[in-house]
């Protein structure tokens, strides 16, 4: 599947869009007759059919080849929205950089890293979420050496973790 044609800036020539999907090419292939298409589409066609879907040449998926380089210069050219726009990310950036920058988007939803912590925050809240996260660890701050997590806190005991583990050594 292609990129949503409403990301991008401007006009996008015909000629760069997927004739399957119809949104902008996504790892370009081209069939011997010329036609283009996402390298995903192309190929779940080709499971079903053995002709191109524009003009029912028959291809073959050996016969597929990379786009023309002047076409592939077109394509990266091309000026999008990064895809966190709808969290406030204003970045417009070409086709060719669209990928490192949303890997390392602000605005971009991420796992918290804290075990059992199932909430999805924007990486650049992320240090604030760590903060209070009531699955964060810390060392105990009584010194008894134990890591607990912050929801275990008020049951934590060093005396008795100790005598536990007194009892474990003996």
């Amino acid at each position: 599947m292609g990129y949503d044609i409403e990301r991008f800036v401007g006009y996008v020539n015909e000629g760069l869009l997927c004739s399957i999907c119809r949104d902008v090419l996504e790892d370009p292939l081209q069939a011997p007759c010329e036609h283009a298409f996402c390298s995903a589409c192309i190929h779940g066609w080709l499971v079903h059919h053995s002709n191109c879907p524009e003009d029912r040449q028959v291809i073959d998926v050996s016969l597929l080849r990379p786009l023309y380089r002047y076409m592939k210069n077109d394509l990266n050219r091309l000026q999008l929205h990064c895809r966190n726009r709808e969290y406030g990310c204003e970045m417009v950036c070409s086709l060719e950089s669209i990928d490192r920058h949303e890997r390392e988007c602000e605005y971009s939803q991420i796992p918290c890293s804290n075990a059992g912590c199932t909430v999805q925050i924007e990486r650049r809240n992320l240090d604030g979420h760590l903060a209070v996260c009531e699955y964060r660890s810390r060392e105990c701050p009584n010194g008894c050496g134990y890591t607990i997590l912050s929801a275990e806190d008020t049951q934590h005991n060093c005396v008795a973790e100790l005598r536990t583990e007194l009892e474990l050594l003996r």
